[in-house]
């Protein structure tokens, strides 16, 4: 078999067989074949695109390049979710401790931050000796013990993902709905969880910028998911404004144990029990308006909180933190951004929320850029909100003067104001799931 006539048929746009396309991805692995026939191969399968057969034997191949986990020692069923990624997205913060109090099990591999779109380990390293690369025994133990344990991705799950993400980056192949799904689901499969809950984000703060496309790559994942015998779903959620008030590392830690008290956001707080419910229902622990009313009840009698806790002390964490979140040390600077004239915020550049950001410190422009934690951005009005002339829109903090200077004058760009109120997307705009698509309305269901 030559790499040659595997690229010309896909670029002919015919179906590759199972052989050819593991043929590739191992041949890339092994370094047998260079990286310009795989760059080939990647714009062909941008170009040409690829039918479910064919993108769950490529998401196979890369689930299949390095370690797979075997969560078979944990007990009851395991249930991810994961997100495509956004501005503000805590949501594990909060789901997996609601989800343990209710009796589920969590056991979950996060990654890092990088660019715009915040990462889960970033912000628990913000509690003080936080331990996240666990031993599997440790792991194991800690949620069979208490229900969850969060810890960061090793690097030999799913090995072929990494270097041909790499090789997109530099390609213009990262936006292929395609290859984006075989990378997202490559992960969750080596991940070992029975269950998959998928977060779609779209709008300007995600990498779907548009439903459609969003709707196309939830669909490409639960394909992937089922097709690989794991029960997979997937919600479209807004990210037209970042998620709740908060975007940073130690800002939205607290935002999560807010809400975890029943007194977060309400945009946020409502996303995070429709998506615990959904996690318990799916792993059997009731009916859908049982498992919504246990995790809504596991959050006003403290319990999800005291899930955190346990999680926090097990990992080697210093849980007053959790219990005292004023403990987080307030970053040195900060700066108010408020409106400029009456009348109404009638959009936000998500991305650019985001970006501002990284720039205070608060994110990574490249693997090896230290993170503030203490950096942040604080939101008061979003899309939709009426202002007056001085009222505070968002406060910024960081720990460098000059970085909150420039991150200031960058997230001014991100709104615009007008005098006719603009209705904000639902914060949940459909579910898919190997039924079809449903749309959710402008009410979370």
């Amino acid at each position: 078999m030559r790499m040659y006539d595997v690229i010309d048929k896909k670029k002919k746009g015919s179906k590759l067989t199972g052989e050819e396309i593991r043929f590739a991805v191992e041949g890339y692995v092994k370094k047998e074949i260079p990286d310009y026939q795989m760059a080939a191969l990647l714009m062909a399968i941008y170009y040409q695109g690829m039918d479910d057969e064919e993108l769950l034997e490529l998401t196979n191949c890369m689930a299949e390049s390095g370690d797979r986990v075997d969560l078979s020692g944990i007990q009851g069923i395991k249930v991810d979710k994961h997100s495509t990624g956004g501005v503000g997205d805590k949501t594990t913060l909060a789901v997996a401790p609601l989800v343990a109090a209710c009796g589920g099990k969590v056991a979950k591999m996060s990654g890092r931050g990088l660019g715009f779109t915040g990462g889960t380990v970033d912000k628990l390293e913000s509690i003080p000796g936080m331990e996240l690369g666990l031993s599997q025994d440790k792991f194991f133990r800690i949620v069979n013990e208490t229900g969850l344990s969060i810890i960061s991705q090793s690097a030999e799950i799913a090995p072929a993902d990494k270097k041909l993400y790499a090789l997109r980056d530099v390609t213009a192949t990262v936006d292929s709905i395609p290859l984006i799904a075989a990378s997202v689901m490559s992960k969750k499969l080596a991940a070992g969880s029975d269950k998959i809950i998928l977060d779609v984000t779209v709008g300007s703060g995600a990498f779907m910028k548009t439903r459609e496309d969003a709707i196309q790559l939830a669909q490409k994942m639960v394909a992937i998911g089922e097709g690989a015998g794991r029960q997979t779903v997937a919600f479209l959620t807004n990210m037209d404004v970042p998620l709740g008030v908060a975007v940073g590392n130690d800002i939205e830690v607290i935002e999560a144990i807010h809400t975890l008290q029943g007194k977060g956001p309400e945009d946020f707080q409502e996303i995070c029990l429709l998506f615990a419910s959904h996690m318990l229902y799916m792993g059997g622990r009731g009916s859908l308006e049982e498992c919504k009313a246990q995790a809504r009840e596991a959050m006003e009698n403290g319990r999800a909180l005291e899930k955190l806790v346990q999680m926090v002390d097990n990992q080697g964490g210093d849980s007053s933190y959790i219990t005292s979140p004023e403990k987080f040390s307030p970053a040195p600077f900060q700066q108010e951004i408020t409106a400029w004239e009456d009348g109404y915020i009638t959009g936000m550049d998500t991305e650019r929320c985001g970006r501002a950001a990284v720039i205070l410190g608060a994110g990574r422009e490249t693997k090896d850029s230290r993170i503030d934690a203490a950096a942040g951005i604080r939101f008061w009005h979003k899309t939709g909100d009426s202002v007056k002339t001085g009222d505070p829109v968002a406060t910024l903090y960081a720990s460098d003067k000059k970085k909150l200077e420039e991150g200031t004058e960058y997230l001014k760009k991100a709104y615009t104001f007008g005098k006719e109120r603009v209705e904000p997307m639902p914060s949940v705009l459909a579910f898919v799931s190997k039924d079809g698509v449903v749309d959710m309305g402008t009410n979370l269901q």
